[in-house]
């Protein structure tokens, strides 16, 4: 109830105040992975991974692991516009799936980003990588785009400069062809899959090599493109691991984040920086994986990418910052990707707007150890089709019928019969687990505790509503949601 309490009177609450934090402006860097799950991270999985990521591993042990951090969404686009505004995509025009090539941005003209905030306070920011929250191309009418992309030359006059950055070196969505590059606003090259990762660690060492000449503080955002299809591991990487090409590409992923790394150390600059390492959702093929090679990448989680389930969303999430962050430290904190623009204000000691990050709290009490509450009351789950589920305390809510619950019923069925019992062919309704005992979603629980359904259902309810789940004036959602989705097909894990 207190849970509750403090959501019902936090929803009508004055602007948020900014904590004590350093005066000073830390450089950052926030590297975000693409498809990577849970376990294929070393440190995470001593047991059953068998792929080494000694840079990884290095980074967890020189900061904070959080152990309960989740992405805004099971899929790309919505936690990538979670990361970047500090907003639940599902409050955007983009209610499930991605976002598809050659369209205006998801990310609405006059929005502030976790860039234009940085921006505002003097630093440099810098994009470098996969953007995929769209942009529209000047020469080319919509949904006319070819395979391979945008012909060099094509000009955006939306993209991420307009979003906040300085600078921009990358894609908006990735294809098995050469894929369209951009240098600022413009395309310039065509670069195949197998060539992207070593290109982006380039210019991000280019970019921290540059910055560090000023007296400017920088950000860098360094969105993989690994290790999303199409699983191309560099030469140099092809059969270094016991787990096939994805494996390798794993590795190869660990290589760049050292490479970032050490590029910090070799500018001097790493003493002074803010380092978070994460994934944008969980993995494909992880049961295949696990079968083949003995190596699960979403662990004992239930699910993966695109799914409700905790393998869609629950993350490796590192930080470091020497000074601050204790070193070999661990938070159970529950935490969200759109945390991040509070945190930078936070440390920056300044204010949001009203009608800024709206689902984004700080992570910096976490961070420094002097939190003594739980930071978010609630995080909401969104899922590829649209399903939503809400997370508060140990419970977790999915208002929607288990995707693969064809199969679940028939086990049911059999295991009813030889019991003499007789088990429905309609699935619940709604899935509730409670993950401080079962993080793995096997017990359902919605029939036993139908209080705990209805009470989670009416806060879920209140906080779209609100248009926030942060203190602060109500404020609009750019579309109507609907939180109540069919069962959808099964979705291989």
């Amino acid at each position: 109830m207190k849970y509750l309490l403090f959501i019902l009177l936090s929803v009508s609450a004055p602007l948020r105040e900014a904590s004590a934090a350093d005066a000073s402006k830390p450089n950052i860097v926030y590297i975000l992975a693409d498809d990577l799950g849970y376990s294929d991270v070393h440190c995470l999985n001593t047991k059953g991974s068998k792929i080494p990521t000694p840079h990884l591993d290095k980074l967890a042990s020189q900061g904070m692991s959080f152990t309960d951090a989740h992405s805004g969404s099971s899929v790309c686009t919505p936690t990538r516009y979670g990361v970047l505004t500090g907003r639940y995509s599902w409050r955007s025009q983009l209610q499930q799936g991605v976002y598809p090539d050659n369209r205006p941005p998801l990310i609405v003209a006059g929005r502030l980003t976790v860039a234009a905030l940085l921006k505002q306070h003097g630093y440099h920011t810098a994009s470098i990588g996969k953007w995929h929250v769209g942009f529209s191309l000047e020469g080319v009418p919509q949904g006319k785009l070819t395979q391979n992309g945008a012909p060099v030359g094509e000009v955006t006059k939306d993209g991420p400069l307009t979003r906040g950055f300085d600078e921009f070196f990358g894609f908006d969505r990735l294809t098995d062809a050469p894929t369209s590059m951009f240098e600022g606003d413009r395309c310039t090259q065509l670069i195949k899959p197998v060539d992207l990762l070593g290109e982006f660690v380039k210019r991000a060492e280019s970019v921290i090599t540059t910055r560090v000449k000023t007296s400017q503080p920088f950000f860098l955002y360094l969105p993989l493109n690994s290790v999303h299809l199409p699983i191309v591991p560099s030469k140099e990487w092809q059969g270094k691991s016991a787990v096939g090409e994805y494996g390798d590409f794993v590795m190869e992923t660990d290589w760049a984040v050292g490479e970032v790394l050490a590029a910090l150390d070799k500018a001097g600059v790493a003493d002074n920086t803010l380092v978070i390492f994460t994934s944008d959702n969980g993995a494909t093929g992880s049961n295949a994986r696990s079968k083949q090679y003995q190596h699960s990448s979403n662990a004992d989680l239930r699910g993966g990418k695109k799914t409700i389930y905790e393998g869609g969303h629950r993350l490796p999430f590192f930080v470091r910052w020497p000074g601050k962050v204790q070193p070999g430290s661990q938070s159970a904190q529950l935490i969200c990707h759109t945390d991040f623009m509070a945190t930078c204000a936070d440390i920056l000691g300044t204010k949001l707007p009203d009608n800024a990050a709206e689902d984004s709290f700080s992570i910096l009490p976490a961070l420094l150890g002097t939190d003594k509450a739980p930071l978010h009351e609630t995080v909401i789950h969104h899922s590829y089709d649209g399903s939503f589920a809400i997370r508060q305390g140990k419970w977790k809510l999915a208002l929607s019928a288990d995707a693969n619950s064809s199969t679940s019923r028939k086990a049911e069925r059999r295991a009813g019969k030889k019991a003499g019992e007789k088990v429905s062919d309609t699935p619940p309704a709604n899935q509730l687990y409670d993950l401080s005992t079962d993080k793995a979603e096997t017990k359902n629980l919605q029939a036993e505790h139908p209080e705990e359904v209805a009470r989670l259902t009416k806060l879920l309810d209140q906080i779209i509503a609100d248009g926030r789940s942060t203190p602060g004036p109500k404020q609009a959602n750019e579309v109507p949601i609907e939180t109540r989705k069919k069962a959808g097909k099964a979705i291989e894990e």
